[in-house]
């Protein structure tokens, strides 16, 4: 699988694609793969704020549940509601299944995070 080169990543396996102010935010292929199929997502609320590195819900697969999380901080705008019914959209096709979108309240964070090729080879010492 391709990793978006326009989109940035963490080592927690998430992703950010940032249009503005606004990041939306999802697990990548190589986490869905990890996780197998996935049967349950937790996720907050409009409104809710998130902090970079720390906990914003969870994924529930047939092998465990996995922490997401978010890459960034900011405020929840936005959250993906068609996760709540077919949460396999995540295995679907993991880097257009997104999760949430935040307000970054730091845009500088996006900046830190890993490009594509830095995740890539992240995840080629994993493997």
């Amino acid at each position: 699988m391709a990793y978006p080169d326009t989109y940035r990543y963490t080592k927690e396996h998430e992703w950010i694609d940032l249009s503005g102010s606004i990041g939306t935010v999802g697990i990548t292929d190589y986490a869905q793969s990890t996780l197998g199929d996935i049967v349950f997502v937790d996720l907050p609320k409009v409104g809710d704020p998130v902090t970079a590195n720390e906990t914003f819900g969870s994924v529930e697969s047939v092998k465990a549940v996995s922490d997401l999380f978010s890459p960034v901080s900011g405020t929840v705008t936005e959250v993906n509601e068609a996760l709540t019914n077919a949460p396999d959209l995540v295995n679907e096709d993991a880097h257009t299944a997104w999760m949430i979108k935040v307000s970054l309240s730091d845009p500088a964070q996006y900046e830190s995070l890993w490009t594509a090729a830095q995740y890539q080879a992240f995840i080629a010492e994993e493997v």
